[in-house]
């Protein structure tokens, strides 16, 4: 593992805590960023430390600006400097057609998923050293488009892999890398915070494989483009869907 003290926002809960676990048994120190659940920030970090990583929780809201600078501005005073950041923060909020979500809804989800991922990919780059790494959590929605559940989410998670394809190329020249990592339907609480948590389940008998995904297995990905075994991977959004 090349990234040696890595930033994961959203990083207490779901996709998120898989990657703390893996990262910080990989050897690295970890800050995790969060909304608001204070316990499941607390677990996490007790999983981490238990597993030898040092951990700082800070929590944050991301859709401020003010927040987004805080969770940076502690992390570096924290830890000095950063390795990679993983930039995992995300919510679809409501599952329908577009033509019946609310304009408040669909305001909030572009702010989240889009803007504030985009926020996040600007600071990160400001504070990772040279040979640091980016990785933004996209989603399989960005190419399928989501029809009848959430066009306006899979929108804004086509922006994040269109800013993960131009950022690589900006910063390339500094020695920093940006990966996108986009899973398909993984059992997290996302789809019941959306009020749907039986989707993950309706998702399994149509899928290719059977079944639907792991946390772990998209936290997987997120170590490989974090190391050096993938030094030349930039630019470029893996998919993990399990051939769906």
């Amino acid at each position: 593992m090349a990234a040696r003290t890595v930033l994961i926002t959203g990083g207490t809960r779901g996709i998120g805590r898989a990657c703390a676990r893996d990262l910080a048994a990989a050897g690295c120190d970890l800050v995790l960023g969060y909304a608001s659940d204070e316990d499941a920030a607390a677990e996490t970090a007790s999983r981490v430390r238990d597993l030898g990583a040092r951990c700082l929780t800070v929590r944050s809201d991301l859709t401020d600006d003010a927040g987004i600078d805080r969770l940076f501005d502690e992390a570096i005073a924290w830890a000095g400097s950063l390795d990679g950041v993983v930039n995992n923060a995300g919510a679809t909020m409501h599952i329908a057609p577009l033509a019946e979500t609310p304009v408040e809804t669909i305001r909030r989800v572009i702010d989240l998923n889009l803007t504030s991922a985009i926020l996040v990919a600007r600071r990160a780059v400001r504070d990772l050293r040279a040979g640091g790494v980016l990785v933004n959590i996209s989603s399989r929605a960005a190419r399928t488009g989501s029809p009848g559940e959430y066009v306006h989410y899979a929108a804004a998670k086509a922006g994040v892999d269109a800013l993960t394809t131009g950022l690589a190329r900006e910063v390339a020249p500094r020695g920093i890398r940006v990966v996108g990592v986009a899973p398909g339907v993984i059992e997290t609480d996302i789809h019941a915070d959306a009020g749907d948590p039986e989707r993950p389940r309706r998702a399994a008998k149509s899928h290719p494989s059977g079944r639907i995904g792991q946390p772990e297995e998209v936290a997987a990905a997120v170590a490989f483009a974090l190391s050096e075994g993938a030094s030349y991977v930039s630019g470029t959004t893996i998919l993990v869907a399990g051939g769906a």
